[in-house]
């Protein structure tokens, strides 16, 4: 599952290259182009988001494995079941990388009949039910070793797994679920994977039915994620080399550097156009645009900033194309601050501080047109059924003095320094609420991530437009980690004083094709950082899993958006990115940031 901005969260936690050494790596992309003769149109190199590499090929992964570039990467060599994108303008199945052909629902809802694809493993054994079988063993008997695991779904859910025939099997699960969920959110997570070469415990030993006993699936899980764990070896490892999708690694390094070429077996339609792929890291935006400046990137990002001198980049025989996400951007609210909890619990506050966040200037001034306004829950762009009309005609515009009259219809009022002040005391319809003490100010802190000047300028936006209204902001800008760790420290007995934390520069949250927040904003979930509880929005979570009333997605996305569980805030794209002209990359860029090398192509 996607979740925080992977290009943020990565960041904190990979190691990057040594920027001589990516530069060393990118020398050779300049005879890319497309245009030098018929022998370079066979390679392409791409910029990888700054400060990140990929550090892991296995299917299945632990926790901090999960980096989008990393299920990118891998799902180019081994063909998920079901895999949903964004590349066709919606958010739909994509069946040409889905390893699987078709699906069946029982008339009850309760199981699901699924027909394989005619696949071959490079070894030129068939990709059979035997080999989900063993992605689900695995997965059941590690359930909690396994990044994507949430308690209770996916494979907790699936009660039976039934054989039918090489080409066919059912799942049973413990209950009737929404079946946009199941397909988009559940059987997205499961990879086919060759159980003839890797249900083994050690190297040299026969392949076997491990996986089918709790301690056999146990011990070959370790042994795996153990040869996983050695990048260096990604090239080389006999185990790495039976794949079933377009790609197989031709070197992969510690520094993230990943040179992929296309896997001549292949039995599938989703071909690859271009034989070698190579996927550079880099240390930081500066270091990857000077690369691109140099004419050595055929397909890299410009920070948002640049799209005022776009003309340079198009001059050097770019097209720039900014990459929208299917996300949503915002900054969480601390209902459980001592002070200023109580405060945030009125809606009416809430409601007027929305009115002075000036989305649609924000989105084309500071970003330059890289960042969309965001009303509510659910993805905005592309267009999608799950959106309500509330969210999508914006229940609170940028509005200074509908913004103000809320703080004084509500018994506040400006003293000297012009700060809105609490001074009609109680939980009357015209009284501040309840909790909130005679004097308190408006004085406002929002914790932010620093070294990203688009966020610095927007939060110096906000602050101004706050002033007028009578609200006093502070900003403290921090690094990204300690904002993140900060936003948890409700959740890990910290001391749970920030206000507001906002870490959205890249996009706050990404999400999986169905868009149902239950991981974001249900009361007991991690990254509900801010403790919102209201009883019906929960109520709409759980229907968003388990009822079939299409129109749920649309009374939780009109819920929220008027509700205001967290600050809506403009949603950045995941990157601008610059295509080397000539480079055809088969559709639009997939808003879930997933990439699709097997279908880019030199025209």
């Amino acid at each position: 599952m996607r979740t925080l901005s992977t290009r943020r969260w990565v960041a904190t936690v990979a190691a990057a290259a040594a920027a001589t050494l990516i530069l060393a790596g990118c020398a050779g992309g300049a005879d890319n182009g497309g245009d030098s003769g018929a022998s370079n149109k066979d390679n392409v190199t791409y910029a990888l988001p700054a400060g990140t590499g990929p550090n892991w090929l296995l299917p299945m992964s632990p926790p901090d494995k999960m980096a989008t570039h990393n299920k990118a990467l891998k799902s180019t060599m081994w063909v998920p079941l079901f895999e949903y994108d964004g590349t066709g303008g919606a958010m739909d199945w994509d069946k040409k990388a889905s390893a699987a052909k078709s699906y069946e629902f029982s008339a009850d809802g309760t199981s699901v009949k699924i027909t394989l694809n005619d696949l071959d493993w490079s070894d030129g054994k068939p990709v059979t039910s035997r080999d989900v079988e063993f992605w689900y063993n695995l997965a059941r008997y590690n359930n909690t070793k396994i990044g994507g695991y949430s308690k209770g779904n996916m494979p907790d859910n699936v009660t039976k797994f039934e054989i039918n025939d090489d080409k066919n099997f059912t799942l049973t699960f413990d209950k009737v679920y929404n079946q946009d969920f199941l397909l988009a959110n559940q059987l997205t997570l499961i990879y086919p994977m060759p159980q003839h070469v890797w249900d083994k415990s050690a190297d040299g030993e026969a392949v076997g039915d491990l996986d089918r006993d709790e301690a056999g699936a146990q011990k070959v899980l370790d042994y795996l994620f153990k040869q996983a764990e050695d990048m260096s070896t990604y090239a080389t490892n006999p185990l790495w080399k039976t794949v079933s999708g377009p790609y197989t690694v031709a070197k992969w390094t510690d520094a993230g550097q990943v040179e992929l070429t296309a896997n001549e077996k292949y039995t599938g339609v989703d071909k690859a156009k271009i034989k070698n792929v190579t996927f550079m890291p880099f240390t930081s935006a500066d270091a990857e645009m000077n690369v691109v400046r140099s004419g050595d990137l055929d397909y890299g990002y410009i920070t948002s900033a640049q799209l005022s001198s776009k003309a340079q980049f198009e001059n050097l025989g770019y097209t720039i194309d900014p990459w929208k996400g299917w996300s949503i951007t915002y900054m969480p609210y601390n209902f459980a601050n001592p002070t200023m909890g109580p405060v945030y619990k009125q809606l009416y506050v809430r409601q007027a501080l929305q009115h002075a966040i000036d989305q649609k200037s924000i989105s084309d001034v500071i970003w330059k047109g890289a960042a969309t306004p965001g009303y509510g829950p659910i993805p905005q762009d592309p267009a999608t059924d799950y959106l309500s009309d509330e969210q999508k005609n914006n229940p609170y515009p940028f509005d200074l003095k509908a913004s103000e009259k809320l703080f004084t219809d509500h018994g506040w009022k400006k003293n000297a320094q012009g700060v809105l002040t609490c001074e009609n005391v109680g939980s009357g319809a015209d009284q501040c609420g309840d909790g909130i003490a005679a004097g308190q100010a408006m004085n406002i802190v929002v914790t932010t991530q620093n070294g990203s000047q688009e966020t610095d300028n927007m939060m110096a936006e906000i602050k101004s437009s706050l002033q007028k209204v009578g609200v006093n902001m502070t900003i403290d800008a921090i690094p990204l980690d300690s904002v993140l760790t900060e936003a948890q420290s409700c959740k890990t007995g910290g001391d749970c004083k920030w206000e507001l934390v906002f870490f959205g520069t890249a996009g706050s949250w990404y999400f999986s094709a169905y868009p149902n927040g239950e991981r974001v904003f249900a009361k007991d979930t991690k990254w509900n950082a801010g403790q919102y509880d209201n009883p019906e929005a929960e109520q709409l979570i759980t229907d968003l899993t388990f009822s079939t009333d299409k129109d749920i997605a649309k009374k939780y996305s009109a819920l929220l958006a008027q509700d205001l569980p967290v600050m809506w805030m403009p949603n950045p794209v995941y990157q601008v990115s610059v295509i080397k002209k000539g480079l055809d990359i088969g559709g639009q860029q997939d808003p879930g940031a997933s990439f699709y090398p097997q279908r880019w192509s030199w025209k």
